[in-house]
């Protein structure tokens, strides 16, 4: 399917790696113009290489912190510099908070910073030059609001905010032309899952095409339809399909893409 996104422009925040690369490359496999925002520089080096290769008809990398003060300010005016527009933003990053809600105030802190204020400060950066775009926002949320659990309460709450923020934005700008949709991955298996199949593998002398999967059921009892983690380009092309014109009257979503994940 062309995604019709060959002379527009898109900003992934969060690009440099897992979900975010994925998607950016399935909007490069179309011809789409890319900035990809990260803070490792050797990532971010990359994943532009990556995004050539696969098509872009630009790429750049953006090396900012968008959920510190001014890093999705930073981020947005380069991109907008360097490609003149932006027609979409998705914001693929907040990570942290896998913990028990017994945590300190300090830290709850740190988890709002990182996995709502990336998110909140990116769109609001963007959003001036989406209205003249008529363009599209993606944010991450995570299967997990819809069964929280104790063990990783400050994140899931936070993406739980994520997804009422993006309902919010999808609401107010949609009479301006602005999208806005959400997405609930579940276990998809980016670097970290890959590099804890392999330590359970050899931990435990269970072959490394299983590892996962085991783990999955007797240890985190996910109840998963299709029996296995997603892949990243599982979840990218679900994020290139939803910034791109395809995805025309689809606003205000929030997705599942979590392989049928405790129904």
């Amino acid at each position: 399917m062309d995604l019709r996104v060959a002379d527009k422009a898109y900003l992934i925040a969060g690009g440099t790696g897992g979900m975010g690369l994925a998607g950016a490359l399935a909007l490069a496999a179309d011809g789409a113009s890319l900035t990809v925002a990260g803070r490792d520089h050797a990532r971010a080096d990359d994943a532009v290489q990556q995004l050539l290769a696969a098509g872009a008809t630009a790429a750049q990398a953006a090396i900012f912190d968008v959920s510190a003060p001014g890093g999705a300010a930073g981020a947005v005016a380069q991109a907008v510099e360097t490609f003149g527009r932006l027609d979409g933003v998705a914001v693929t990053t907040g990570l942290i908070g896998h913990e028990h809600f017994d945590i300190s105030d300090s830290r709850w802190v740190e988890v709002l910073t990182d996995v709502l204020l990336g998110t909140t400060r990116t769109v609001e950066a963007a959003l001036p030059h989406l209205i003249e775009a008529k363009g599209t926002v993606v944010t991450t949320s995570a299967f997990s609001i819809r069964g929280p659990e104790i063990a990783r309460l400050p994140y899931t709450s936070m993406k739980a905010a994520v997804a009422a923020f993006t309902k919010g934005i999808a609401r107010h700008y949609g009479k301006q032309g602005v999208r806005a949709n959400c997405i609930a991955p579940g276990a998809i298996e980016t670097s970290a899952l890959t590099e804890l199949r392999k330590v359970v593998s050899q931990a435990k002398g269970i072959p490394y095409e299983e590892a996962l999967e085991r783990v999955m059921v007797e240890e985190w009892h996910l109840d998963i339809a299709l029996g296995r983690p997603g892949k990243p380009e599982e979840v990218g092309d679900l994020i290139a399909f939803l910034l791109s014109p395809r995805a025309g009257y689809l606003t205000g979503a929030l997705i599942n893409s979590d392989g049928g994940t405790t129904f």
